[in-house]
């Protein structure tokens, strides 16, 4: 089982790490496009900031929460983007930061008062306290990778990245089951190298449908942060081949996924 306080410590320090990189941009770069069609860079932070506050919302009032999920069901493909839309457009740049801060905040004290075994509700199964905030990590590492892309910025890959590769595995049936293709079976074996050089591997060392590559390399993968192509991540047997085509950390719609670099797809 994991650490829960060292997962919640992780988020606090994805977040922060993140809030370094726009605390001191200009009006102009808050506006900037990023890889997201219609997303500016405060369309990122707002994003990030309404799942907070929903997730607290979770934690603190099942019963709001429900209501809350039932509207996003009327409208499942546009639901995430009206969220950020709305905040990002009702706030300028130092109100929307103060916004996020305040509610990552409270996200991480009521998490870490959880008590044992506390399963918050969420729009698929429930999730633990860890489990939620290991999600918070993924969605906060990838979005922050597209501000990074919008500003131009390159950011040191960190241990964190693990909890990223975690979802991204554990959600490997989700990619099939989503665009309505039969899941494999059986369980792959997936070998990362973090950028320390320690081998992250997930599944039984034997199986034969296998994945390897670079830590970071395979989070930008599952997270559709940049396209197989670009990406020093390689599969061993069909399946597994299959898998790289679709994989997706994240919950919802599949993703239409990124260019390669050298043009469109």
């Amino acid at each position: 089982m994991p650490d829960v306080a060292a997962v919640i410590d992780d988020l606090r320090d994805e977040s922060n790490e993140l809030d370094v990189l726009v605390r001191e941009l200009r009006s102009e770069q808050w506006a900037a496009a990023t890889p997201a069609p219609g997303w500016s860079v405060a369309h990122q932070i707002a994003h990030l900031t309404w799942t907070d506050e929903v997730a607290l919302l979770a934690a603190t009032d099942a019963e709001a929460f429900a209501g809350e999920a039932a509207r996003a069901m009327e409208a499942p493909e546009s639901f995430v983007d009206r969220g950020a839309e709305e905040i990002a457009a009702a706030l300028a740049p130092a109100a929307l930061l103060a916004r996020w801060r305040a509610g990552r905040e409270r996200l991480e004290a009521v998490l870490r008062e959880a008590p044992a075994g506390t399963r918050i509700p969420w729009y698929g199964p429930p999730m633990s306290v860890a489990s939620m905030a290991t999600a918070r990590i993924m969605e906060t590492w990838a979005h922050g990778q597209d501000i990074a892309d919008a500003l131009g910025a390159t950011r040191t890959p960190t241990a964190r990245l693990r909890h990223v590769a975690r979802i991204g595995v554990r959600a490997r049936d989700y990619a099939y089951l989503v665009r309505g293709i039969k899941v494999p079976e059986g369980e792959f074996r997936v070998e990362l190298h973090s950028p320390g050089g320690e081998l992250i591997a997930f599944g039984p060392p034997g199986a034969p449908q296998r994945v390897t590559g670079p830590l970071v390399d395979f989070c930008l993968l599952v997270t559709q942060r940049a396209h197989r192509d670009d990406l020093a991540v390689r599969a061993v047997g069909p399946d597994a081949d299959q898998w790289l085509g679709i994989a997706q950390a994240f919950a919802g719609p599949a993703g239409p996924g990124r260019a390669p670099r050298g043009g469109a797809e």
